[in-house]
């Protein structure tokens, strides 16, 4: 047995058993298309709402056990071929020095949301990422020792406009007409804060590659409520940015290459810009076509989803057609499966399991067959 100091040192990790996910990633030979489902450490499974039950959101995040804990749950049940480290999205605007709380039934709350430019001064102006995220980085350093190697780890954060948008909505939204009115009337000041906001991203995703991240995803949840031109000006190039600074830090560190992921939820008219934004990976919601998604990425990039995750209320049968329907339509190079949209917490334990048997059963049919 190791002993437990050395379950903290971001070295000596366990070979990875199974790399299929981050072959896929760069577009690699394959034996079978790798699968893993956002949100697949969730409420949907009993042993993740009884470790959780009565605890804070947020402590539960700022505990290395328990994300560590949460993300290998998963894992025991389904042969995912990727782990997604437990954590949030919400911890870049806490290390940023705002107060988030997560109300039952209601999800995240700012308290005192940033609504006017000047607000912006109670942010702090330089975050110290090693202290303030500091629990991320020893959950996913502990992470990695206890995965033994059976599949990578992804890293993540929310990009730019999501993190702002929730910033200044004080919570979820639906049209978050706060947020735009700030792009339409404050162009500047966003501009200033997507710029803060990237800063503290770059500096958290590479102390995530150091800590033994294996890829990193970048999501960009809100890209729904813009239009083309809005998100030409207030997301793209900060996603493009993240991309580059990273990967050059990375080069920069001596560390190896690690793929990236962007996923920008209904951002479909933005497909063709995402593929030529630096990233290895585009992720796809469920509302674009396989094969038109292809034809638009041009083989730039590989590929990541897009089952409707409601799909999941069908039955096993129609699942395994689902699933069948859309490999075929991605085909079998540079793609890995998962859902548009993250796991709800009311969807069957058992049908996230024929999802991805049927990934697994239909991707080997598919590559024996050419």
């Amino acid at each position: 047995a190791m002993d437990k100091d050395s379950l903290i040192l971001p070295k000596d990790f366990p070979e990875l058993k199974n790399d299929t996910f981050l072959r896929a990633a760069r577009g690699e030979e394959i034996e079978h298309i790798p699968v893993w489902c956002m949100r697949q450490a969730g409420r949907y499974l009993s042993e993740f709402r009884e470790l959780r039950a009565g605890k804070d959101f947020f402590e539960t995040c700022r505990s290395p056990e328990a994300c560590c804990e949460l993300t290998l749950q998963p894992l025991r049940r389904f042969p995912f071929d990727a782990a997604i480290i437990f954590s949030d999205i919400l911890v870049v605007p806490q290390a940023m020095g705002m107060e988030v709380q997560m109300s039952p039934g209601k999800g995240p709350t700012f308290p005192e949301p940033l609504k006017e430019p000047e607000d912006l001064q109670r942010l702090k102006t330089k975050v110290d990422v090693s202290s303030e995220l500091d629990y991320v980085f020893k959950a996913i350093t502990l992470t990695r020792h206890r995965i033994e190697g059976k599949v990578p780890l992804i890293g993540f954060t929310g990009a730019p406009w999501t993190l702002m948008s929730y910033m200044i909505e004080g919570g979820g939204s639906t049209t978050h007409s706060k947020a735009k009115r700030w792009l339409y009337r404050y162009p500047e000041a966003s501009h200033k804060f997507l710029s803060q906001l990237t800063d503290v991203i770059v500096e958290y995703l590479l102390g995530q590659v150091k800590a033994g991240a294996q890829a990193l995803q970048v999501f960009e949840s809100h890209t729904g409520c813009l239009g083309p031109v809005e998100f030409k000006e207030f997301s793209l190039p900060y996603l493009r940015d993240i991309a580059r600074r990273v990967k050059d830090k990375i080069k920069e560190s001596g560390l190896d290459n690690v793929p990236m992921i962007v996923f920008a939820k209904d951002g479909h008219y933005g497909l063709e810009d995402l593929s030529e934004s630096g990233y290895e990976v585009v992720g796809l919601d469920w509302t674009i076509d396989p094969r038109s998604a292809r034809i638009r990425t041009g083989g730039k990039v590989s590929l990541q989803g897009n089952m409707d995750p409601c799909a999941l209320y069908s039955t096993k049968e129609r699942i395994s057609e689902i699933v069948k329907r859309m490999l075929e339509g991605f085909g079998t190079k540079g793609y890995i499966a998962n859902l548009g949209h993250g796991l709800y917490p009311d969807m069957d334990p058992e049908n996230v399991g024929a999802f991805v048997e049927a990934v697994h059963t239909h991707s080997r049919q598919l590559l024996n067959c050419k």
